[in-house]
């Protein structure tokens, strides 16, 4: 009888621990979510902000080894010559680029020698409706590489961005002929928009319609106001969770499963962090993207139009590595690959990798599927 008695009380007991596990995590998780974020712990320099853009610099890590996801990397021992400058799309916040500890693609490319620079172009507001693709390609990103240049005292660089940041980044090369820009890695930045999928079939009948309009009556969506396409962040993040809404919802779902486990509770909560505090479109940079890389699909041919100028692909000379993820619903590998058939680069490779949209660049299967060869292709090109 005793015994009968000692295992009731010590299931009574498991089931008091594991009740009140999961009722600390729940109320964690909804009340004091921001103790669980693992994001933003890689210490940085602000070297310049103007109210908006700002410059971070993070310097290369001196000694021992980091944790990459259950792999152990051994610091570098030397610096790289040319720096490395993460030129970042607009609407999403800068938690992406150092999400976890042990999943930080700045802290990952400090340990691996390089000198690291990253532009913040900050939260607008209706007042930066008017900004458009010629503010942040020929405007905004050409200052922050020059005061990149200033603090660094390197002329070449190597630039880094995903999906819009990718487009920033070819599209700089393009208009300036830049010839010291180095390297160029380009992640999940669509070529041919009518090649994506579903959104691609969907541009193509906004396309049909645009010219329809436009022939019939001469209107077009240039023809308003920039402010009108202003997009705030909840809905730059709806949106972009409406790309995997199965994704979505089935994540929230295996939180409940998993609420007691207090380490993906916490995982849940830091890419929460990243997702739910995305930032505002400009109405100008909404306004050209649907008329130029949307709708009218101008890149397909290989150049933009940007304010009263054209940047044209052929002038890419960097060179380039390109990526397109295999589960990217937003810009599939079609909608990407044609990048090669445009640029001037002799040196250039392109790959697709395991991942959605955010997942090649930040996801689990990232640091082994590209993190690792990327470093490895930049340290040939740096020195």
């Amino acid at each position: 009888m005793p015994n009968i008695i000692n295992t009731a009380t010590a299931k009574v007991a498991g089931l008091a621990r594991q009740t009140s596990r999961y009722a600390g995590n729940a109320f964690d998780r909804v009340f004091r979510a921001a103790s669980l974020v693992q994001a933003g712990q890689t210490p940085f320099e602000t070297l310049h902000t103007d109210g908006l853009v700002s410059l971070r610099y993070y310097a290369p890590l001196k000694e021992g080894f980091i944790d990459l996801d259950g792999i152990t990397i051994p610091v570098e021992p030397n610096r790289h010559k040319t720096p490395v400058v993460i030129v970042p799309p607009l609407a999403v916040n800068m938690l992406i680029y150092d999400l976890f500890p042990q999943r930080s693609l700045v802290r990952f490319l400090r340990a691996k020698g390089f000198e690291v620079y990253l532009i913040d172009w900050g939260i607008p507001t209706r007042a930066h409706s008017h900004y458009n693709l010629h503010t942040y390609v020929a405007e905004l990103l050409p200052a922050s590489l020059d005061r990149v240049r200033q603090h660094s005292g390197e002329q070449e660089l190597s630039l880094h961005g995903w999906s819009m940041g990718g487009m920033f980044t070819l599209f700089y090369s393009a208009l300036s002929k830049d010839q010291h820009i180095r390297n160029a890695i380009v992640l999940g930045s669509p070529i041919d928009s009518h090649a994506s999928g579903v959104l691609g079939l969907l541009n193509q009948r906004l396309a049909d319609i645009a010219g329809a309009v436009h022939k019939r009556t001469g209107f077009q969506l240039h023809n308003l106001k920039p402010h009108w396409f202003h997009s705030p962040g909840w809905a730059n993040t709806i949106g972009f969770k409406l790309t995997n809404p199965i994704g979505s919802i089935m994540g929230y779902w295996e939180l409940v499963i998993r609420l007691g486990d207090r380490e993906f509770v916490s995982s849940h909560a830091t890419t929460s962090a990243f997702l739910d505090r995305m930032v505002a479109y400009p109405g100008g940079i909404v306004q050209d993207a649907m008329v130029r890389l949307w709708i009218g699909n101008e890149l397909s041919c290989g150049k933009v139009q940007i304010g009263d100028d054209h940047a044209q692909l052929i002038n890419v000379t960097a060179n380039l590595f390109a990526i397109a993820g295999s589960e990217d619903t937003m810009v599939t590998p079609e909608a990407a690959m044609s990048l090669m058939d445009h640029v001037s680069s002799v040196d250039k490779t392109f790959r697709v990798t395991p991942g959605g949209h955010m997942g090649i660049l930040a996801g689990s299967k990232a640091p082994r599927e590209s993190w690792l060869e990327i470093a490895e292709w930049l340290a040939q090109r740096s020195d």
